[in-house]
């Protein structure tokens, strides 16, 4: 992301892994993003992970309230906007941030102009940097998978910080078949290749959110994890109160 956090407890592994996502979004796969995010025709390995994100985006859109009347939602890592979008047609009034300023480059283009700027506005800049104000929800879909736990527990708590009600967010189970996938993206290396996700055991992840002192007061809701071919994600629910 182009923008520093002002937390500076977030500087370091962190920011060099958001670089390395910055240069991959931007350059590298750029394209490959484009169609995968549209309904153009794609491989049938692509298909699996457009089927897999299309039922995550439905599942933590299902766990936010179905009316949202002005509610303020952060979409951490918005890609493309997808999800903003939707949310805001729900009535949210959404902020979308991303790394990628080619990816939001496309979210502006493709946003319907039904939807002003008062609805729908998005940002190239650090989901995490608190310039973008508070919120009652925050949905952070496929943006913290990069990361090892010890960062996302800590983006976890820059986001406690900044929101009123519920955070949404995933990442990747470590399952024998993720294991697979890794071994054999190790073994046949790729030049489009995405920085390496970080897997992170779900019983490992709960126990980890109640011993942080930043989530206390929160409580981990709905779970549910997505599979579909090479697509593996975890969602979890954590709500005030």
């Amino acid at each position: 992301m182009s923008a520093a956090p002002h937390n500076a407890s977030l500087t370091g592994p962190y920011e060099a892994r958001r670089s390395k996502l910055e240069a991959y979004f931007d350059r590298t796969a750029l394209d490959a993003w484009t169609q995968l995010t549209s309904d153009a025709p794609v491989s049938r390995i692509r298909e699996t992970v457009r089927a897999g994100r299309d039922q995550m985006r439905a599942t933590l859109l299902s766990w936010l309230p179905q009316t949202l009347n002005s509610a303020a939602v952060l979409d951490a890592g918005c890609g493309t906007g997808a999800l903003s979008v939707e949310a805001s047609r729900r009535g949210a009034r959404v902020t979308g941030v991303d790394v990628s300023a080619s990816l939001i480059d496309i979210a502006r283009k493709r946003a319907p102009d039904a939807l002003g700027p008062d609805t729908l506005s998005f940002h190239v800049g650090d989901m995490l940097d608190a310039r973008f104000g508070a919120f009652d929800h925050a949905v952070a879909m496929d943006s913290l998978i990069h990361y090892p736990r010890y960062e996302i527990l800590r983006a976890l708590s820059a986001l406690a910080q900044r929101t009123r009600s519920s955070i949404l967010f995933t990442f990747a189970p470590r399952t024998p078949a993720l294991a697979l996938m890794h071994a054999a993206g190790k073994f046949f290396p790729r030049g489009d290749r995405a920085p390496a996700i970080e897997p992170v055991g779900e019983g490992d992840m709960r126990r980890q959110i109640a011993a942080t002192p930043a989530l206390a007061g929160w409580s981990i809701g709905r779970s549910a994890r997505i599979v579909s071919g090479f697509y593996v994600s975890h969602a979890m629910e954590l709500t005030r109160g």
